[in-house]
């Protein structure tokens, strides 16, 4: 993926939502799209719409970016990502959040739905990052392009501590770890799980740390948080469904949380 290429597409963007220019970046994960109900919109695009830019396939993402004002900022959100499972190149991945940071955003807001592996979570916990291991292939892999970020950014500060901070003031109940970023598409094993457990991980997915890498490399703060869907260790089977169902129930709370975040920054 080309300078030369994220530029047209950002560009596209301008032309289509007639120069809206976002604060914040906003990334929905599975069952989380509600909180673009929350979003006093001014335009919604259909990724399809978009120059250069992939389409998501997963069940549970609606596949459109939403501008408008929340918690009175102006905002972008993605309804919906893309996944290195899909069959999408990690540069593909971070497509929409290079061109998020092209369009002027200067905070970035990222979610998922994600298996608890810290023994003491349980279904429904909503767990900020604090930090996160990498599974996925890094999407800087490759020549740098060095009007985006230098070619060894320094990852110590991933998840911005100010904002964990802000989150912890707003809400005394959160769970906090480190988010472990697998490829997928299966579940993880049993094995698996332990593995987590023993190098660090409190949470996995399937998402999220190219993401980050891809915001943090362009100088972007973050603030991630996962919500605990199920739990790796328990002896129950996850779905998909289940994970869907049990993201749209916490995504009330997270959206809320979301709000007050946004209003204070």
């Amino acid at each position: 993926m080309t300078l030369e290429q994220i530029r047209k597409t950002a560009t596209h963007i301008r032309e289509k939502t007639n120069g809206f220019e976002p604060e914040v970046g906003i990334i929905l994960g599975s069952g989380l799209g509600s909180l673009a109900d929350r979003i006093d919109v001014a335009y919604t695009l259909n990724y399809s719409e978009i120059t250069g830019f992939p389409v998501s396939t997963v069940e549970g993402h609606a596949g459109q970016f939403i501008f408008g004002r929340l918690g009175g900022r102006r905002v972008v959100a993605m309804q919906g990502r893309f996944h290195y499972y899909e069959g999408y190149a990690p540069t593909e991945v971070v497509l929409p959040v290079r061109v998020m940071g092209l369009l002027g955003i200067r905070f970035l807001f990222v979610s998922n739905a994600a298996g608890g592996v810290n023994p003491s979570f349980a279904v429904g916990d909503l767990m900020v990052i604090t930090d996160h291991i990498n599974l996925i292939p890094n999407p800087l892999v490759g020549r740098n392009i060095d009007e985006l970020g230098p070619r060894f950014p320094d990852m110590s500060d991933a998840y911005d501590v100010a904002l964990v901070e802000l989150a912890g003031r707003l809400d005394a109940g959160l769970r906090y770890g480190v988010y472990v970023g697998g490829t997928g598409p299966t579940f993880e094993t049993t094995a698996e799980y332990r593995y987590f457990q023993t190098i660090g991980g409190d949470a996995v997915g399937m998402s999220t740390t190219p993401e980050v890498i891809a915001a943090r490399h362009m100088g972007i703060p973050v603030f991630g948080m996962s919500v605990i869907t199920n739990v790796g260790l328990s002896g129950v089977k996850s779905t998909h469904e289940e994970v869907q169902a049990e993201g749209a129930k916490a995504a009330a709370r997270m959206t809320r949380l979301f709000v007050e975040m946004i209003e204070k920054l």
